[in-house]
């Protein structure tokens, strides 16, 4: 990377040539527990660098060698693509052979294994909260955060998503974090993001902005606040201001579902935020399942698969 001024000096930036060092600068950054380096010939090196903030940063890890080991990372969604090398994303479940300058998402808030060798990559991060604040001007967000990993995104968001990676690096070297541009560039790379890969939540309804649907959208902004408690029909309409037979024919026509329908898809996406974030010593699916009102087992397990293209209990088992 070439010198930066004061105001946008590197968040990060290690470097070495020894493979105990490399773990040691590394792993931490991704709370990594059990890495290993190894050379590929005599001449080991490493480097590893980045600019921005905590909202979003974008970074540059190189080495000549090998490196294995476990990655964790939370409250942020990360990008990577490699240039050069090789590399591995395993979920146990799946694993992905990167392709060059394909960007590939690390699985969001869960445990996976890497395997690199040789390589440039590149990576960006970005937090949670500015991913779902974006992710607002598309979607109905009810603050779980998940994304359509499978398949590889088509050339047209590639080039999207590295020119306003490429415009937000321009962007901090030229006017720092405070600037106004920073800020928007923050913003259009996760808008890039959504056109990578899909974002797991209804996309906002054609008019849904418009002010007759303004009764709508209290319908689901109470939903989402109070999902974690018993909803009837009646409780929904009441918070809109509208009547039970009101609400249902709005609800279809600005969401086509009902209210009801809408509401156990807000729980299931919160019962699966709730086994990724769970542990298989102290979590049980039943347990989660009731806590979101799903009483029945087999038919929970079920819309959970169809939903989430896996069974509840292999989500908790990966974390």
């Amino acid at each position: 990377m070439s010198s930066c001024t004061p105001k946008s000096r590197p968040l990060v930036s290690v470097a070495g040539t020894d493979t105990d060092a490399a773990i040691h600068d590394l792993a931490g950054m991704y709370a990594g527990k059990r890495w290993h380096a190894a050379h590929v010939d005599d001449d080991f090196w490493y480097r590893y660098a980045g600019i921005g903030d905590e909202r979003m940063s974008i970074r540059r890890s190189q080495m000549h060698g090998a490196l294995r080991g476990d990655v964790a990372v939370e409250g942020e969604v990360v990008v990577q693509w490699i240039d050069a090398g090789t590399a591995t994303v395993d979920t146990m479940r799946d694993a992905t052979v990167m392709r060059h300058g394909v960007p590939v998402l690390f699985p969001i808030e869960q445990r996976f294994e890497v395997e690199y060798r040789d390589w440039d990559q590149r990576l960006v991060h970005l937090d949670r909260s500015l991913v779902l604040d974006v992710a607002t001007e598309r979607y109905l967000v009810d603050g779980t955060l998940a994304f359509q990993r499978t398949g590889e995104p088509d050339r047209a968001a590639i080039e999207r998503w590295r020119g306003s990676v490429a415009g937000a690096v321009h962007a901090f070297r030229e006017g720092g974090g405070e600037s106004l541009a920073w800020h928007e560039a923050q913003r259009d790379v996760a808008r890039a993001l959504l056109d990578l890969y899909r974002f797991q939540a209804p996309l906002l309804p054609d008019h849904y902005g418009e002010r007759s649907n303004r009764r709508v959208r209290a319908a689901v902004e109470f939903i989402h606040a109070h999902a974690a408690t018993p909803l009837t029909v009646s409780d929904i309409a009441g918070a809109a201001g509208l009547s039970v037979r009101g609400l249902q024919e709005s609800f279809q026509r600005a969401l086509d579902r009902t209210p009801m329908q809408y509401l156990r898809e807000v729980r299931l996406r919160r019962a699966q935020e709730d086994l990724v974030h769970g542990s298989i010593e102290d979590t049980t699916v039943a347990d989660v399942a009731r806590r979101w009102g799903f009483s029945h087992m087999g038919r929970f397990s079920s819309e959970y698969l169809q939903r989430f293209g896996e069974y509840p209990k292999n989500t908790l088992r990966r974390h």
